[in-house]
C-alpha cells in the first residue's frame, strides 16, 4: 500500500453513543458487542413501542438543542490536548444529516454550527465547513482535510452529530418497513450520537493513516425497483483502493455502516465479490451499529474510531482496514486506512 504525499492521520478521537459517552467506552462496547436498545415514547403500527439507541445526557434534551450538546462532548474530548488559543487555527468539517433524509431538522446547515461554537466558548477556522452529506460525510470531510493539510493547515477537526429519534423522521422510516419491530425483522434500530476526529500528518508517534479514498453513486438504491448490482460501492471501493495503490486483498478487515437492512448487507456482498480478486482465508467484517443504532452521518465517524483504537490497543486482525458508507440516495463511500505504529 502506498502512502501519498499529502497522507492524513488521526491524532485524537472522540465518540458520544448510547454505549458510552466518550471514545474509550463507546469502543470498547463495541468492541465487546453490548447493546443496549431502549423503548421510545412512539408507538409502531402495531401498537408496539419503538426501541432506539439512545444517548444518556444529564437532562431529557430534544431536536437541535440535544444535537449540539452530544457534538460539544465529543469536540472537547477530540480536542482535549490543544490548547484553547490554537482552535482558531483549526477548520471544522461538521459533518451532518443530508438534505433528502425525512424529517430533517432545521437549522442544520446554519445554526447549528453557531451554536456549537457558542457553547463550546471557541471559533473555529474560516475554513470550517458544513458537511451535509449523511453517512457518507464522513469521507467528504476527510478528502476535503487532505487538500486542507496539503495546503498547509497542520490540524483539521471532523466531527458528526445526528438524530434519527424524532419522529418526522422515525415515523417515516417505520412506515416505509425500515425499523426493525417484532413484525420486521428486515430493519435498523434507530440511533443518535456524536464523534470527532483530529487530523493532521502523520508523525512519530503513529496513528491510523487515510490512504486512500473513492466515491460512486449507486442508481438501484434502496428506493428504486431496479435490480441490485453493487456498481455504486464496487466504483468506490476500487477508486479507494487504487488511490492506495493496492488491491482488495491486501485489506485485512472492513468496518461499514450496515445496520441490519438486507439490501445493504446484499450490496456488500456484491461489492466483494466485484473488488476481491484474489481468495482470503477470512475477511472480517464490522458493523458498529449492531452496538450503537443506526445513527446517520455518525456511522462514518464511529467507525474510523473503532478501527484507530484497534489499531492502537492491538486487536485489529491486521493494520490495512477498508471503511465504507452507503446513503439511502444513492451516494457510495470508501476510506482505505492503515494504522502505522508509533517509531521508537
Amino acid at each position: 500500500m502506498s502512502m501519498p504525499t499529502s497522507a492524513i492521520c488521526i491524532r485524537r478521537t472522540g465518540l458520544v453513543t448510547s454505549v458510552g459517552l466518550n471514545a474509550a467506552a463507546s469502543c470498547a462496547a463495541i468492541r465487546a458487542k453490548v447493546t443496549n436498545p431502549s423503548e421510545t415514547r412512539f408507538i409502531d403500527s402495531e401498537g408496539e413501542r419503538i426501541m432506539a439507541h439512545a444517548v444518556p445526557l444529564e437532562q431529557p434534551w430534544r431536536g437541535r438543542a440535544k444535537l449540539v450538546r452530544m457534538a460539544a462532548l465529543a469536540v472537547q474530548e477530540c480536542l482535549a490536548g490543544v490548547a484553547r488559543e490554537r482552535w482558531d487555527e483549526i477548520p471544522l468539517l461538521l459533518c451532518v444529516a443530508e438534505h433528502e433524509r425525512p424529517g430533517r431538522l432545521q437549522g442544520l446547515d446554519d445554526l447549528l454550527f453557531e451554536e456549537l461554537q457558542d457553547l463550546l466558548g471557541a471559533r473555529f477556522s474560516a475554513d470550517s465547513l458544513v458537511v451535509a452529506h449523511g453517512r457518507v460525510s464522513v469521507v467528504v470531510a476527510l478528502a476535503q482535510a487532505q487538500r486542507l493539510i496539503g495546503g498547509g493547515v497542520p490540524l483539521v477537526l471532523v466531527a458528526a452529530v445526528d438524530c434519527l429519534l424524532e419522529w418526522p423522521t422515525l415515523g417515516a422510516y417505520e412506515r416505509g418497513n425500515r425499523v426493525l419491530t417484532a413484525e420486521n425483522s428486515n430493519g435498523f434500530i434507530p440511533g443518535e450520537g456524536a464523534g470527532a476526529l483530529l487530523m493532521g500528518v502523520l508523525g512519530g508517534e503513529g496513528g491510523l493513516v487515510c490512504a486512500g479514498t473513492g466515491f460512486g453513486i449507486e442508481k438501484a438504491h434502496i428506493d428504486t425497483e431496479e435490480p441490485l448490482r453493487g456498481d455504486g460501492l464496487s466504483a468506490a471501493i476500487e477508486a479507494g483502493l487504487a488511490q492506495a495503490g493496492c488491491g482488495m486483498h491486501d485489506i485485512d478487515y472492513r468496518v461499514t455502516d450496515l445496520s441490519g437492512e438486507q439490501y445493504y448487507f446484499k450490496e456488500a456482498t456484491l461489492a466483494l465479490a466485484r473488488t476481491l480478486r484474489q481468495r482470503k482465508e477470512s475477511f472480517d467484517i464490522w458493523h458498529p451499529a449492531e452496538c450503537i443504532g443506526e445513527a446517520g452521518a455518525v456511522a462514518g465517524v464511529a467507525a474510523l474510531a473503532v478501527a484507530d483504537a484497534a489499531g492502537r490497543r492491538g486487536y485489529a486482525p491486521g493494520p490495512a482496514v477498508l471503511v465504507h458508507m452507503a446513503n439511502d440516495a444513492g451516494q457510495r463511500a470508501c476510506a482505505v486506512m492503515r494504522f502505522e505504529e508509533a517509531v521508537a
